[in-house]
């Protein structure tokens, strides 16, 4: 569910330099916080193991307990006695703004700059570490100051209120019944690729025609006409709200 912020964003929150692997770590804390998991050490490690190859500096369980000590140091993360790991308030803020930085480079590489959607995520990565303030206060005000990025998700400092009544993820639609797309997973590539092929992208209308739990997929009549097998932990992250 989108989360309307209300902090000034466009000031840098930063009080001193955050290395790019730190930054990769609050990033991806947030998203994994917005999707309602478990935050472990295992569970970040996989997350981890997700983005673009020049951006991880080690993905095994001891290099991200390091690290997490390390952030814990620089009061950006905490772990609870469950080993549930935390943002502080300090990192919740600093996650705020990489996350928006990261959206917002989505949309500039797609809107301005033609690149191809697949391509967004990897392309926003490599950018997003370099973006000043006053640099993203510019393409925010030239995009228009857009309240989601290219696959739906909110963007930070943006306001946004959900886009549709009673959102659900798709493996929980109800069968039969018209839904639009609210937003999708952006995190594995050759998985987003072929939701683009597909065209199950937010805006996008699908219905679920049939679902079989004991083989773990479903079944949508897609965008482009004809009918799509998804797993159902694909479903699950992806978001629709009912017509």
């Amino acid at each position: 569910m989108a989360i309307k912020r209300t902090r000034d964003l466009s000031q840098n929150p930063q009080d001193g330099h955050l290395s790019s692997v730190a930054e990769n770590y609050l990033l991806s804390l947030y998203v994994l916080r917005e999707e309602s998991a478990h935050i472990t050490l295992s569970r970040l490690a996989d997350h981890l193991k997700s983005l673009p190859e020049g951006e991880r500096l080690g993905t095994s369980l001891p290099s991200v307990a390091g690290m997490l000590r390390r952030m814990a140091r620089e009061d950006l993360v905490e772990v609870g006695p469950d080993r549930q790991v935390h943002l502080t308030r300090r990192g919740d803020y600093l996650a705020e703004d990489m996350v928006r930085r990261h959206r917002l480079a989505e949309r500039m590489v797609v809107d301005l700059l033609g690149v191809e959607l697949h391509r967004a995520h990897i392309e926003a990565h490599r950018l997003e570490h370099a973006i000043s303030p006053e640099l993203l206060s510019k393409i925010a005000s030239r995009l228009g100051n857009p309240q989601t990025c290219p696959f739906g998700h909110p963007i930070p400092g943006s306001d946004q209120t959900p886009p549709g009544q009673n959102p659900v993820n798709l493996g929980q639609a109800s069968l039969a019944t018209r839904h639009i797309i609210d937003r999708v997973p952006e995190h594995d590539n050759d998985l987003l690729r072929f939701l683009v092929d597909e065209e199950i992208l937010p805006g996008r209308e699908i219905v679920v025609t049939d679902t079989a739990p004991y083989r773990g997929v479903l079944t949508i009549a897609g965008p482009l006409g004809h009918d799509v097998a998804l797993g159902l932990d694909i479903a699950s992250r992806i978001w629709v709200h009912p017509i």
